[in-house]
């Protein structure tokens, strides 16, 4: 990954957000705290997960993809689009809500 220093502290920040929620869910249902109000703790911490998974994507697409685009290599920017291909498949709901 190429990230700033501030770029990486907002990542921590955003990613110690998601664990107090998930800590939260936990402490929740120890407490049997009301379902709904679980639920939304969850889409919560989700939520924040997605977009740190978002800024990961866009970092991705401004660095090496853009850098693959650039080159005089076909191969590397069919890699890049191949690989993509994937992430979206699997992750194609980041950032949603």
């Amino acid at each position: 990954m190429h990230l700033d220093r501030d770029q990486k502290e907002a990542l921590r920040k955003r990613l110690r957000r998601a664990e107090g929620q998930v800590a939260a869910v936990g402490r929740m249902i120890e407490e049997d705290k009301y379902c709904v109000d679980v639920l939304m703790q969850v889409r919560a911490a989700m939520a924040a997960l997605g977009k740190v998974g978002q800024i990961v994507l866009e970092n991705h697409l401004d660095t090496c993809v853009s850098a693959a685009f650039q080159a005089d290599d076909d191969a590397e920017r069919q890699a890049k689009i191949r690989e993509l291909m994937d992430v979206f498949a699997q992750y194609g709901n980041f950032g949603t809500r």
